[in-house]
């Protein structure tokens, strides 16, 4: 891998640098510095660039962009029913169907070295998760196109993905996650009472306060702009919400110095809580690669590429600006149950092939599943073929890992702990 490669690893991760808050960057550095793991989910530009120097298979899909296995998880859909898929989308784009799945599969090999899997059972995982998207992509290119898009793994069906002697272990676990996660449990959690009105609790750098004048500019630009963007239903809702107070956050590990903001809003009745969360959208790691986006705003962008991609959306997601950053926003914890590499390790295989599954479903909603399958062929020499590569892949991001490292002690990098 490494002879093959046109660019240098640091110099990629330093290049993303120069768009994001300087106060910031060394705790991003940090947070990559930590373990090869961390560091390969905060180097998806650098993966995007090898990617972009082999020869791709020209079959098109709306790429997630950054399918690992930690950026798959459970959502409420508009329904208020648990859902199964990919959650996030600020490298969504189109382009090679590969991509993905080869970002994917590293990452399986990668996490189940960051848990101490033995080799043996590392393996076994990334080829049940290229099995199951291979199975899936096989199915979807029978179905008619209606029936592929209104698709989607159900909670029970991910229950039943794992071990007879798991499944409770994992509903309860889901259970307390779609209790916990949500507008209300947040409010309970991160809000106290100041002068009368409730406030997002500050922890800095983790939560940082914001002024009266840098809270009106958010109101006034960007979520008036983003007002614009709901449906005309969605849009009559958000009106009935007011806001009470935002914090700026630090989340994530890639995403570190990016402009992210929590925004408290309430209900006429004073006792309905909504947390958005609005974070910068910059371009696309593979618009460098692939053909530029055609959205004028990349926060539109995420949110277009989140619509095709995932079966059910957010009602609240849509994009605005400020300050000249384009953002897009969501609704923060809206039963979001986000894995964890502790949780999902010992059920790594199961995981895997639900993660698979799911990415298949995505790529057959955007892309053309019969082509798909017809370069996969039976999928036996797809799979080995990109299970060599997430092996190989691996021991490259360990090496870069080491690269990043190696700077941080020689104080060539900055890095500090949030």
């Amino acid at each position: 891998m490494e002879r093959d490669r046109e660019h240098d690893a640091l110099r990629t991760i330093l290049a993303q640098d120069e768009t994001r808050d300087r106060e910031l960057v060394p705790i991003r550095h940090y947070r990559m510095a930590a373990s090869a793991w961390n560091y390969f989910r905060g180097a998806a530009a650098v993966m995007a660039a090898d990617l972009a120097a082999h020869p791709d298979s020209g079959l098109t899909v709306q790429l997630a962009g950054d399918a690992h296995v930690l950026n798959f998880g459970l959502w409420a859909t508009p329904e208020r029913n648990l859902s199964f898929d990919l959650r996030d989308f600020d490298e969504t784009l189109p382009g090679p169907f590969e991509w993905d799945v080869k970002r994917f599969a590293a990452s399986i090999m990668l996490a189940a070295r960051d848990s101490e899997v033995g080799s043996l059972r590392a393996a076994e995982a990334v080829s049940a998760g290229l099995r199951a998207y291979c199975r899936g992509i096989r199915r979807y290119a029978t179905m008619p196109e209606l029936d592929i898009w209104y698709d989607a793994l159900h909670v029970d069906q991910l229950v039943d993905y794992f071990e007879p002697a798991d499944r409770d272990r994992v509903s309860v676990h889901i259970e307390r996650g779609r209790e916990r996660r949500t507008s209300r449990g947040a409010f309970a959690r991160l809000t106290e009472m100041a002068d009368g009105r409730p406030r997002i609790t500050a922890d800095p750098p983790i939560r940082t306060t914001l002024s009266e004048a840098a809270q009106a500019d958010l109101v006034d630009q960007l979520l008036a702009g983003y007002r614009l963007t709901l449906q005309e239903d969605r849009r009559i809702l958000f009106d009935r919400f007011t806001e009470v107070d935002a914090v700026r956050q630090v989340v994530g590990v890639g995403s570190v110095g990016m402009r992210v903001y929590l925004v408290l809003l309430e209900g006429r009745t004073g006792t309905d809580p909504l947390f958005l969360q609005a974070k910068q959208a910059g371009p696309a790691i593979y618009e460098a690669y692939a053909e530029p986006s055609r959205h004028t705003s990349h926060g539109e962008r995420v949110i277009r590429g989140k619509r095709l991609v995932q079966s059910a959306t957010d009602i609240f997601a849509g994009w605005g600006s400020m300050n000249g950053n384009d953002f897009y926003v969501r609704q923060f914890r809206d039963m979001k149950i986000i894995p964890t590499t502790a949780l999902i390790a010992p059920r790594l295989v199961e995981f895997a092939a639900a993660c698979g599954a799911t990415l298949a479903k995505a790529h057959a909603r955007t892309g053309d599943a019969t082509a798909i399958a017809g370069y996969i062929g039976k999928g036996g020499r797809f799979i080995a073929s990109v299970g060599e590569f997430a092996t190989v892949y691996a021991d490259q991001t360990e090496r870069d890992h080491a690269q990043l490292v190696d700077a941080i002690e020689s104080g060539a990098v900055s890095s500090r702990p949030a």
